[in-house]
């Protein structure tokens, strides 16, 4: 046989086996019980059909999508695998990708839809937003898995239930599309990032319903600091930042369980999602260094979630986070990198590494999802996410810059660090110590620097106050955090735990 007809044989069967991913999917998403079966009992199969789905969602986008067509630069060499196959196509950014087509060529067919579409947005450094768009089938079947796995993770009590939406509202992704998924669970209202609205809907509606609080982190900090709501049945669903465990804990004194996701406006809305076992795995990691670093390597412990693998393949390069959406998409997303630090685990390998320590993950969850598990560290493209905005070395420094006394300043960096049990966004600041430089007024500047500079920060600001909750901390020349630049070519602007 040659190799051309070897090659037209492997297509075939990776289609026929890209055909039981999508069938797999369909009948996950039929209900609940379906739901629930196929996350306990398929995973390993899922593992097996992702790649290859991964190919055919690739090859329709070369034949569908003009600028991936154009990006891709003809057929792949052959491969003997699909994996080996996927490697050859070039990875995708916002710069080599998104910066370089326009929207419409980056759809299927070279064109917008006349109906049947969604745009939302995310803003870049400059402020100028980036604009996604979306197919309402593709939508609805992003709502419908967000509210089969919210269905999943709350009590089945018969208890009504009230979501209280306090994620940023407008053109942003989550915002909007938490509201439309979760109407499937319970009575929604979209409150945004406010917390007199939050509370003024509790004291309306009293506690005969449970309520669902979907939000950044440090919104649900601060609504608990705001009122006493223990004695309520609160649930929280979290998403666009990292939590660490210690706030985790701080939130779970008033709120029966938070749960966390994973995603991203310029990939795909609901990724990934904590589940009772990626929390108990992330919880023995934090304690546990061996077990940490049997699993995630040196750096700090990741935030840690579970993902369907016949909706996505996800590669590791470089230590970031290479994602293919094999789900039907108005605009595809192939072999895309949205700058997050992080990997994947197999399910088995992951247990199998708790078990060799005598750790048994049958303890939160007799019958886990036997998915693949995605850790995510944080972003690898030197910002930072608080409350929603994207925070980026260039607009902090010139923040510094503004600073009557900047030349008595010396290098800097930023980090998400734990700030009386909650991550807050630390700036670092290298000074003289005689410099008689205050803390507070170069926070102002920064501040004020951020505000003018970045469209989400200010949506952000002008939704909650805490999305200003910046600190900054004066060290000498070369210590603290700094000394980890000594002998640095490229100073680090954005630090982990791990790297202070």
């Amino acid at each position: 046989m040659t190799t051309s007809l070897r090659m037209r044989a492997r297509y075939i069967r990776w289609e026929a086996l890209a055909l039981g991913a999508r069938l797999a999917h369909r009948a996950s998403r039929s209900n609940l019980a379906a739901f629930r079966w196929t996350a306990r009992h398929a995973g390993g199969v899922g593992d097996r059909l992702s790649a290859p789905a991964a190919v055919s969602a690739a090859r329709k986008a070369m034949r569908t999508v003009p600028a991936y067509r154009e990006l891709a630069g003809g057929p792949v060499p052959h491969a003997r695998t699909p994996q080996e196959w996927m490697a050859r196509l070039p990875v995708t950014t916002k710069r080599s990708y998104i910066d370089r087509w326009p929207i419409a060529a980056r759809c299927a067919g070279g064109r917008i839809p006349r109906q049947g579409c969604e745009l939302d947005e995310s803003a870049g450094s400059s402020g100028a937003p980036y604009t996604w768009i979306r197919s309402q089938p593709e939508l609805a079947d992003v709502h419908r898995s967000l509210a089969l796995l919210a269905r999943h993770l709350l009590p089945d009590d018969g208890r009504r239930f009230v979501v209280l939406n306090a994620f940023s509202m407008g053109a942003w992704a989550t915002g909007t599309n938490v509201a439309v998924a979760l109407r499937a669970i319970g009575t929604v209202k979209s409150c945004g990032p406010d917390v007199d609205k939050v509370l003024g809907t509790i004291a309306l509606l009293g506690d005969e319903p449970a309520y669902i609080v979907c939000g950044y982190p440090p919104f649900l900090r601060t609504l608990l600091d705001a009122a006493d709501l223990s004695g309520l049945p609160l649930y929280g669903f979290v998403g666009g930042e990292g939590m660490t465990e210690a706030a985790r804990a701080r939130l779970e004194r008033t709120f029966v369980k938070v749960w966390s996701a994973y995603g991203a406006s310029d990939l795909d809305i609901g990724v990934a999602a904590e589940t009772p076992v990626s929390v108990w795995l992330r919880q023995q990691a934090a304690a546990s260094p061996d077990l940490a670093m049997a699993l995630f390597g040196p750096d700090r412990i990741p935030m840690v979630f579970q993902y369907d693998p016949c909706d996505y393949y996800v590669e590791t390069l470089a230590g970031e986070l290479v994602v293919t959406v094999t789900r039907p998409m108005l605009s595809p997303r192939i072999r895309y990198n949205v700058g997050d630090a992080g990997g994947t685990l197999a399910f088995d390998r992951a247990m199998a590494t708790c078990g060799a320590l005598g750790l048994n993950p049958a303890e939160p969850d007799a019958r886990p999802f036997r998915l693949p598990f995605l850790f995510v560290h944080g972003r690898s493209d030197h910002t930072l996410s608080y409350m929603g905005a994207n925070l980026y070395p260039e607009d902090v420094a010139a923040g510094i810059g503004d600073h009557p006394r900047s030349d008595l300043l010396g290098g800097f960096c930023m980090e998400l660090a734990e700030v009386d049990d909650d991550v807050r966004p630390v700036i670092h600041v290298e000074t003289r110590p005689d410099a008689g430089v205050d803390p507070a007024e170069l926070v102002a500047c920064i501040r004020a620097r951020l505000a003018a500079s970045s469209a989400d920060y200010r949506a952000a600001l002008a939704e909650s106050p805490a999305a200003d909750d910046l600190q900054v901390r004066l060290w000498p020349p070369g210590a603290g955090p700094f000394a980890a630049n000594a002998g640095r070519i490229k100073q680090r602007q954005v630090i982990t735990g791990a790297a202070r």
